[in-house]
């Protein structure tokens, strides 16, 4: 189990969505230092918060945030991308966006960050991960939420040894504004943040915020036809 009282957290993509809303329940529960990542730190908005330059797919940007942030125990891979882009049609950079941000962005803060967490004496990673982990919308935003799915498994078991516990957060959609244009019921970020902090101070392997995330993955061991029915006869 990990402590967040007194700890020391980066949170990617912190000021805005439900960044900003972890960075606020972090200090709620008496974190130390946190570090708000943001193409522009100037859109940090907490007032006790770390402002923190951060493009999670530029290796050097990464490399930048962990020479900055020595002090951290705590590492949240929020920062997302959802380019909305067709596998037929979309130019292939756009297919490959959703992957470079969800997929390889975590990767390279985690590579950059597992020393550091390690050097101060072990601590957690929370990886941010969607309901659509397991199920295809027929964008690349699923893939690359399917993919890190994987990596956080793997990333798991390899950190483990090292002082260093991982957890999976998944939800369905959420009241933020990447999902203004979306029609459909959606959980309130503070709740999905609460939920998420719970799990970390649990040592919780996953975190299945709302009632939607949790029955698609009980299909899981369905066939296919139980999440998408479009293919039954």
């Amino acid at each position: 189990m990990t402590a967040i009282k007194g700890a020391s957290v980066i949170v990617t993509g912190g000021s805005r969505g439900i960044g900003k809303v972890l960075v606020e329940e972090l200090y709620a529960r008496g974190a130390a230092k946190v570090y708000a990542t943001a193409r522009d730190p100037r859109t940090v908005g907490h007032p006790h918060a770390v402002p923190l330059a951060l493009e999670v797919t530029d290796p050097a940007s990464v490399a930048a945030a962990a020479g900055q942030a020595r002090d951290v125990t705590i590492l949240i891979n929020n920062a997302g991308a959802a380019a909305g882009a067709s596998y037929l049609d979309s130019p292939m950079e756009d297919v490959r966006r959703d992957l470079e941000t969800n997929f390889y962005g975590p990767l390279l803060l985690t590579r950059a960050f597992a020393p550091v967490i390690e050097r101060n004496g072990g601590g957690h990673v929370l990886n941010v991960h969607s309901a659509l982990s397991w199920l295809a919308d027929g964008t690349p935003y699923s893939a690359s939420k399917a993919a890190l799915w994987s990596q956080t498994n793997s990333l798991r078991l390899e950190l483990l040894p090292r002082g260093i516990e991982v957890t999976g957060l998944h939800m369905a959609y959420v009241d933020t504004d990447m999902t203004a244009g979306v029609d459909a019921p959606k959980a309130d970020p503070r709740d999905i943040a609460v939920a998420a902090l719970d799990g970390v101070e649990a040592g919780a392997h996953e975190v299945l915020a709302d009632d939607t995330t949790r029955w698609v993955k009980s299909q899981l061991s369905e066939d296919l036809e139980a999440l998408y029915a479009q293919l039954k006869n």
